[in-house]
């Protein structure tokens, strides 16, 4: 059986809407579905009376996070979904093109992660920072709000139209070893870390941006986890220079 993308609601608000996510999940075949701190706890049996079928295939099997590092970890990709203008620099994608991209990394042994926003103020920039690439619906921009569940069903649409033979790999990064999130995100604390010390972060009015940027920098490389341990070599060998 195929792999196939995870799919992450960030922060859900309503019970109902985590339902229906699902549901819209299993109608298009995707099963797999992570909570990051929900609202009002889990379980909770709105979301069950919802998801009707779906309840026992995805979310008796949800996994619960408590924040987005953790539920995207073992990640090797990640898509961030948003309807608003972003200042963060990252490739933005259709979700066609973006099932058809997670459709040729998971071909060649990838996890695929796709990050869904709270219902009331959609994904925060700390979110979609950690991702490699963002997810944007050509909608209405007089009226640009999707209802979580409806852009649930949008991307888990494209991903089944497109069929369930994916690609043959391809040369480049096929069958290379690719860094996690959680890798990722350790190497942005190192990184984060030895710059404070050397007091990269000023002045410091602008050090939470400043580490953002880095942050969002971090998460749209493609990185091999020989690159990861390269960077890391590469800043403990300048450490060890400066003392001596």
């Amino acid at each position: 059986m195929q792999a196939k993308p995870v799919f992450i609601l960030v922060r859900p608000q309503m019970g109902e809407n985590i339902g229906a996510a699902a549901r819209a999940m299993l109608n298009f075949g995707l099963d797999t579905l992570r909570l990051t701190d929900p609202r009002d706890g889990w379980p909770n049996p709105r979301a069950v009376a919802m998801a009707s079928g779906a309840a026992g295939r995805v979310l008796d099997r949800a996994g619960v996070f408590a924040d987005v590092p953790g539920a995207i970890a073992d990640c090797d990709f990640v898509f961030a979904t948003t309807a608003r203008g972003r200042e963060l620099t990252k490739p933005i994608y259709t979700p066609e093109a973006a099932m058809a991209q997670a459709r040729a990394l998971i071909g060649q042994g990838a996890r695929v992660g796709v990050l869904f926003g709270p219902e009331r103020t959609g994904l925060e920039n700390e979110d979609v920072s950690r991702a490699n690439a963002i997810v944007t619906v050509p909608v209405n921009p007089d009226f640009p709000s999707l209802n979580l569940a409806q852009a649930v069903l949008l991307t888990g649409y494209e991903w089944a139209r497109q069929g369930h033979d994916g690609p043959a790999v391809q040369s480049g990064l096929a069958g290379a070893d690719m860094a996690s999130r959680l890798e990722i995100e350790k190497l942005g604390d190192h990184y984060e870390e030895r710059l404070a010390e050397a007091g990269f972060f000023f002045p410091p009015h602008k050090a939470a941006n400043m580490k953002l940027n880095l942050r969002n920098m971090w998460g749209r490389l493609g990185l091999t986890r020989a690159d990861v341990q390269t960077l890391h070599g590469m800043l403990r060998q300048i450490v060890r220079k400066r003392d001596g």
